[in-house]
């Protein structure tokens, strides 16, 4: 797997279709994609935008269950398609026959042809909340979103451990457990205050983003 864009790529081996406009805007120029719904910004040419749905029965009943998963939309047409989603920054992937895990969240776009699942971390209940994601396999492109500039941890040179809502994509390879850590009083992370974290082993990288995603404001 290519490491994750963080600008303007010039290199001729991959095949054209996504690119970064900015930092913070995808151009995509392929005749269909998979893309977060509402991530439209502008486009050019001729573009027929359908709504997916959550790709069959069981992938709705997962996303009902567990609430992983971005609504996507299906976009087919001509010309320069412009995705965003509320200015955070774009990172691109380009798999070869390979797997990204992604909260579903951070998903912008990918190409139509790779496959995707909801699946759960390994030692965490369902009443965890924020630990199930979204499994990409396959060849092509995956865009995906971070809130702030995010660092790529390396988890085969040691143990490696980040908050749920942190973690935004990792090697599909790597086994990823559940830690928790019993301190009196601790406060880990940022937001729920639970002393637990992702614990990533095996070869392969983790991307981080720099805060727990925007507030989620609750209805009053």
């Amino acid at each position: 797997m290519r490491s994750p864009i963080f600008g303007n790529l010039d290199d001729q081996r991959l095949p054209p279709g996504f690119a970064l406009q900015n930092g913070k805007m995808l151009r995509v120029e392929l005749p269909e994609v998979l893309a977060k719904q509402g991530s439209m910004v502008a486009f050019q040419g001729a573009w027929d935008f359908d709504y997916e749905g959550s790709g069959g029965l069981g992938k709705l009943f997962k996303k009902a269950m567990t609430g992983e998963g971005a609504s996507l939309m299906r976009v087919r047409g001509q010309g320069v398609l412009y995705l965003a989603d509320n200015a955070d920054d774009i990172h691109l992937f380009y798999l070869e026959n390979e797997g990204l895990t992604v909260n579903g969240r951070n998903l912008l776009a990918f190409q139509p042809q790779i496959g995707w699942d909801i699946q759960r971390v390994q030692g965490a209940g369902v009443a965890a909340g924020g630990l199930f994601n979204t499994t990409l396999t396959g060849t092509g492109w995956v865009a995906v979103t971070t809130h702030g500039t995010p660092v790529v941890l390396d988890a085969g040179r040691m143990p490696t451990f980040a908050d749920g809502q942190s973690a935004v994509c990792w090697s599909a390879g790597l086994h990823v457990g559940v830690n928790r850590t019993f301190k009196a009083g601790a406060l880990i992370g940022r937001g729920s205050g639970e002393a637990m974290q992702l614990a990533f082993q095996g070869q392969g990288f983790v991307l981080v983003q720099a805060s727990e995603g925007p507030p989620v404001v609750s209805a009053s």
